[in-house]
């Protein structure tokens, strides 16, 4: 395959899963939102989801303060932010048309009819109701593109391609949720373990889709250790650091046996999930899991650029 080809494909993967995650912190933010003044709400939850979009510089240049308004445009429509649920959508439908013939059918229709059904949407006719919406159709949009993708492309090396490029965004988005609840989204007269510290564990739970899957696995109520058990070090977990550095080692192994080489990439990939596989719990809390993760979405990065180098240059 022809590494604008790969290049293209695996673009395509991460730009959906993008917006997906933009789409579910909004949603996180509007849940946060919508708590009483009294019960701990003042406003954090919209500068928290600027931090996990790491677009901060970009934001407070464009618009100052964040508020709802300020957040849900620069996140969801803003044409200037590269990263906005527009810009992302647009860049996967332009990275789909590059690589027309290496999708199916199935594959290019749901990439294109969402970046055609985003065009007939009214912003600044957009209430409360409308916009919430508007996060549940972006997210059944990214879940239609991974439906066709994992029901009709071949088991080849442009899958392997779009399936690496969805778990390395993936593994990125899922470390940065974890980073700023931890350190930014309670207010400081908040007790950890309190009511508004529950309710804000449960919604990023909901978010990340693990709320029912917390309750299989853990049978008690929802306590922070837990949770980031089950999104860093579960790999039944479909979006734990774990899950995703396993799918990245299996996909980069399928292009190993293809391409006849191993290379940088799967090294890379090796070490960081043999680390991932040798921890427990209790030594990342004791390490700091605000240092743990930083690390890990530095060490992902570093996996992400030596992919580009070894495939996509």
């Amino acid at each position: 395959m022809l590494s604008r080809t790969a290049d293209s494909l695996y673009w395509l993967a991460r730009y959906v899963e993008r917006a997906d995650f933009l789409a579910r912190i909004l949603d996180a933010a509007m849940r946060m939102a919508s708590l009483p003044a009294g019960d701990g709400a003042d406003g954090a939850e919209w500068d928290s989801a600027i931090a996990i979009s790491d677009q901060r510089e970009a934001f407070v240049a464009a618009y100052g303060a964040a508020d709802e308004q300020s957040v849900r445009r620069f996140l969801a429509f803003d044409h200037a932010n590269p990263s906005s649920i527009r810009s992302c959508l647009s860049n996967a439908r332009n990275n789909a048309r590059a690589v027309r013939t290496a999708l199916t059918s199935e594959v290019w229709e749901a990439v294109n009819d969402a970046w055609n059904q985003f065009n007939l949407m009214d912003e600044k006719g957009m209430d409360m109701q409308a916009f919430a919406r508007f996060i549940e159709w972006t997210k059944a949009a990214a879940r239609s593109f991974d439906g066709a993708v994992h029901r009709t492309q071949l088991r080849n090396d442009g899958y392997a391609f779009l399936r690496l490029g969805a778990a390395i965004e993936r593994a990125d988005n899922t470390a940065r949720i974890l980073d700023v609840k931890y350190h930014m989204l309670l207010p400081a007269s908040e007790p950890v373990g309190g009511g508004l510290d529950y309710f804000q564990w449960s919604t990023i739970l909901r978010e990340v889709s693990a709320h029912t899957a917390y309750r299989w696995v853990y049978r008690e109520s929802i306590k922070p250790w837990l949770v980031a058990d089950l999104l860093i070090l579960n790999r039944q977990m479909p979006r734990s650091l774990a899950s995703c550095s396993a799918d990245i080692t299996g996909q980069l192994d399928q292009l190993g046996q293809a391409y006849g080489r191993r290379g940088a990439a799967q090294r890379a990939a090796t070490a960081t999930l043999g680390r991932l596989t040798s921890l427990r719990i209790e030594q990342i809390f004791q390490s700091g899991l605000h240092e743990f993760v930083t690390a890990f979405i530095d060490e992902n990065a570093r996996l992400s650029n030596v992919i580009a180098e070894q495939y996509l240059m």
